[in-house]
């Protein structure tokens, strides 16, 4: 299973971006779609997060101004963020919890995307 993320860039404050992300390969289903960011110098953070049941969590930093959704059938995440403040800059990272179906046996794994750059100019 591989995750590709897109949709990164440079904007100004105020501004939107959408990400998405595309998960490949051999997959029985998405349980869980989150995006995590990472600022230079810090660590990793929860930023959104969806389940199979359409149930979204968001960091507190992020409600109001960003919003995650998937398109089951396409293996998709987006996440719609406006508003965008210049401490939003780092790079965003999809992450999956994915079943697989293999020998005649379901696995289930946690998966990374590489990160997309989001930069926004105060």
């Amino acid at each position: 299973v591989q995750l590709q993320a897109s949709g990164g860039g440079l904007v100004q404050a105020g501004g939107s971006l959408r990400l998405s992300c595309v998960a490949s390969g051999s997959i029985f289903s998405v349980n869980r779609w989150a995006w995590y960011r990472q600022a230079p110098g810090k660590q990793r953070e929860f930023v959104a997060a969806i389940i199979s049941a359409g149930k979204t969590d968001y960091a507190d930093f992020v409600k109001g101004r960003f919003t995650i959704s998937a398109d089951t059938p396409k293996n998709t995440v987006a996440l719609q963020m406006n508003s965008l403040k210049h401490e939003d800059t780092a790079a965003y990272y999809c992450n999956a919890d994915v079943t697989t179906y293999s020998s005649s046996q379901y696995y289930s794994n946690d998966y990374w995307g590489q990160g997309t750059q989001v930069t926004v100019s105060s």
